[in-house]
């Protein structure tokens, strides 16, 4: 919505400066979006006159011009036809920016001949498209500025416009009259009233109007016309035109501006027929579809079924709250003219403008509500101006329908702003600034008036109350504390751990995926899922036909994606829910993390490899430590099909409780996964690991020694198939007060050993707790450690 400073002071007497009203009209709601002040461009330029034009010696239609400025005497070579000897004109100096042309002067020369400056036009000041000749000032003295010349011999070339943006709830700000009604309440000055007074009417109106009554009651409830013969359309006045230029509007001719001027002066679109073509009468009425009809931008439109449409006889000549037509429109040759004001329902004129994709400034106000009861003072405004400009005789007005009654009232309580909004404005303010925006206050109840559509209940009262108040001091609401500390966290322990353990993830250096929970049943089949019953539907296509029924489908997707862009080494990962049955319990969130490629990138120390088992194993145990899950967790086998069978495990809590699974995923999944493997993963099941019994965020005090601990290594000669974890827990069960930590070091197989026979060797850490070992002491440990390693894997001390 844009409009100039001096319209909006014909509908409000105020002093208020420029940046106030800006920031008044930003406060309230209506967001200043932009203001063009033409004393921004104009400021630096200055009168001056010309003593003496002489002709260029080596132009014939260049004239070299002495210049008297208020630095003196200046030389300024000019090219315009009017430059001659005593005229007052504008002057640019070397320095100024010239907008017109996008240049700002220098000393130059032209022809071999200095110029200091040049005398502008006025397309070279933006103040029209005129630049036929400089700009020849009447008056005006030399040195004074041209901005304040044209402040008191013209002011609406330096009328500033305002640009403000309307949110679709605010139709009564679409006019000047309603913005200036917001501004009075905020006490920036006095709303100026709107008189309006009947015309009367010199003989009856020649034109019916009638509305089908299916129409009637919905789309178009009223319908106000009349004659207006002998007029003469020419141009409109000037001071009309300046405006409706400063707002992008272009002048068309007296009778069209008028409408113009209404539907942004009082957001009360109006309309003009030529009387002389419309034969019989109009008929508003809803249209049966395939009606064609040419509108005023010289287009053809097919009319759909319920359109409403402003018909003479089977032709249509106006789509209602749309657009006119171009067959019964005005022209320069108009003498008897019909003028409509109606009001067209708001959402039957939306979905005609989007159907026919017709964008005008009557639909704008009409799908977003004008003021009803303005219809007829609308209507008689319009009237008089133009017997004013344009002469003529008004008929009768003829009515048809009846203007829809829009009134209610709701209660205003008083206490509810502090309650609602946070602030504290005292009852008498309340009712003034009610008042003030239009509502009639009858008691406690306000009557609201019919240009404010958007006001529905209690609580919109109170939000006009605390917009013209001030919308920078709106607070929430203040709940009270119910006690004074730390609040209780209100994540449970589940969410903390998916936040964890994608923490975690991303430290290790994955990047985070998110999948859709569908996938193709081919995809689920290959992770034990499938099933009809986690059968989608209805699905979004044939690729999301079934509940996941593990993550990693998702992330082999989309490694295939990558891959197939040329990224072939990758890390991703996603935290998300699985789904291995229909019921809400078979619901299970995991922890999914995929490896591809090479471990580091290439370099010339060799540090480059292929990822292996053991990289997914690290990153597995490093997510459920993070989540806490216990550290005594065994690794073991049979991992699920989808797994390669001999590279692959399960970190269990004994061989029901399984925390997660890790390795490398089988070929014949890469395969029909299309991705170039090998692969390796992780899933972990964030709800196995047992949840912590302690509720409180205390954590227990560090036992630390102060005591040396103390190392020994063993290698047992083995069975080949004799498992590393057999000799880790007998080693670790020895003494378990001392010791700490059982960690393998080395395996040999072959050599001297023989066939079906390894070495493992170990290191075991014992940490003291109250004396220092002597080496009897160690002997001791260390010769249970040899037994029971010996008793639990058949194996023997390596000599």
């Amino acid at each position: 919505m844009k409009f100039t400073l001096s319209w909006l002071k014909d509908h409000l007497d105020t002093e208020a400066s420029l940046d106030e009203i800006l920031d008044a009209l930003t406060d309230l709601g209506l967001e200043v979006e932009g203001v063009e002040n033409p004393a921004d461009k104009l400021g630096t330029f200055t009168i001056a006159k010309v003593k003496s034009a002489q002709q260029h010696p080596d132009a014939d239609r260049l004239r070299v011009c002495m210049v008297d400025t208020d630095e003196g005497e200046k030389q300024i070579v000019c090219g315009a036809p009017n430059a001659r000897e005593g005229i007052t004109v504008v002057l640019a100096k070397p320095g100024d920016y010239v907008p017109g042309i996008d240049v700002t002067l220098s000393v130059g020369k032209i022809r071999g001949v200095e110029s200091h400056g040049m005398m502008a036009s006025e397309r070279e000041l933006e103040l029209s498209d005129e630049h036929d000749g400089i700009i020849e000032l009447p008056s005006g003295e030399v040195g004074q500025k041209f901005i304040d010349w044209l402040a008191e011999n013209d002011p609406s070339k330096v009328d500033p416009v305002i640009e403000i943006a309307i949110t679709p709830n605010r139709p009564d700000a679409l006019g000047v009259h309603g913005i200036a009604r917001d501004l009075a309440a905020r006490g920036l000055g006095t709303l100026k009233p709107v008189e309006v007074t009947p015309v009367q009417g010199k003989f009856p109106c020649p034109i019916p109007v009638t509305i089908d009554p299916e129409t009637h009651e919905r789309a178009c409830p009223v319908f106000y016309g009349r004659v207006i013969r002998g007029v003469k359309n020419g141009p409109s006045p000037q001071w009309l035109q300046d405006r409706l230029r400063a707002i992008g509007l272009r002048p068309i001719s007296a009778l069209v501006d008028i409408t113009n001027f209404f539907t942004f002066d009082m957001n009360r679109p109006l309309h003009v027929f030529d009387a002389d073509k419309v034969t019989g009468g109009l008929r508003v009425h809803a249209a049966q579809g395939g009606e064609k009809f040419l509108a005023l931008d010289e287009k053809e439109y097919v009319l759909q079924p319920g359109m409403t449409a402003i018909s003479v006889g089977d032709t249509v000549e106006s789509l209602a709250g749309v657009m006119g037509g171009e067959a019964s429109g005005c022209t320069e040759d108009t003498v008897n003219v019909f003028l409509e004001a109606a009001y067209f329902d708001p959402i039957r004129t939306a979905m005609t403008g989007r159907a026919l994709k017709i964008n005008s400034d009557a639909r704008y106000r009409f799908e977003r509500g004008i003021d009803p009861d303005w219809t007829a003072d609308g209507i008689e405004a319009a009237t008089q101006m133009i017997l004013d400009l344009c002469g003529g005789e008004p008929s009768e007005v003829v009515v048809a329908g009846a203007i829809p009654d829009t009134a209610r009232a709701y209660k205003l309580d008083t206490a509810r702003v502090e309650s609602l909004v946070g602030m504290s404005i005292p009852a008498d303010e309340q009712r003034a600034t009610l008042t003030a925006l239009g509502f009639r206050l009858e008691g406690d109840m306000a009557h609201v008036p019919s240009w404010r559509p958007d006001v529905l209940g209690e609580a919109d009262l109170v939000e006009e109350v605390a917009r013209v108040a001030s919308l920078t001091k709106l607070q929430g609401k203040r709940l009270p504390r119910a006690h004074v500390g730390v609040p209780t966290g209100i994540l449970t322990p589940l969410q903390k751990r998916e936040a964890m353990a994608r923490r975690t993830c991303a430290a290790l250096g994955y990047n985070e995926c998110v999948t859709y929970s569908f996938i193709d049943a081919d995809s689920a089949a290959l992770f034990g899922g499938g099933a009809d019953a986690m059968a989608l539907e209805n699905p979004i296509s044939s690729e999301m036909s079934h509940m996941r029924p593990d993550l990693l489908p998702g992330l082999l997707q989309a490694a295939a994606r990558n891959q197939a862009r040329g990224f072939m080494d990758l890390s991703l990962f996603e935290v998300g829910p699985a789904f291995h049955g229909a019921e809400p319990a078979d619901q299970h969130i995991q922890v999914a993390g995929l490896l591809v490629g090479h471990a580091a990138p290439r370099d010339p120390y060799g540090s480059r490899r292929a990822v292996d088992v053991y990289d997914a194993k690290a990153d597995a145990e490093a997510v459920l430590a993070a989540i806490g899950a216990p550290a005594k967790a065994q690794i073991l086998r049979e991992a699920p099909e989808w797994w390669h069978p001999g590279r692959s495990g399960r970190v269990c809590l004994g061989p029901k409780k399984v925390l997660a699974v890790f390795g490398e995923l089988h070929p014949k999944v890469l395969k029909a996964m299309d991705v170039k493997g090998p692969a390796m993963a992780f899933t972990v099941y964030l709800e196995e690991p047992p949840m912590p019994r302690k509720k409180g965020a205390t954590r227990p005090a560090l036992a630390a020694s102060d005591l040396q601990a103390v190392e020994r290594d063993f290698a047992f000669v083995l069975d080949a198939d004799v498992e590393a974890a057999g000799v880790v827990n007998a080693a670790a069960g020895a003494d378990k007060t001392l010791i700490e930590e059982v960690r393998v070091f080395d395996e040999f197989i072959g050599g001297s050993l023989g066939e079906g026979k390894k070495s493992l060797a170990i290191t075991v850490r014992m940490q003291p707790v109250d004396k220092t070992l002597t080496e009897d002491e160690i002997e001791a440990v260390a010769k249970k450690i040899v037994e029971k390693v010996e008793k639990a894997t058949g194996g023997s001390l390596r000599g």
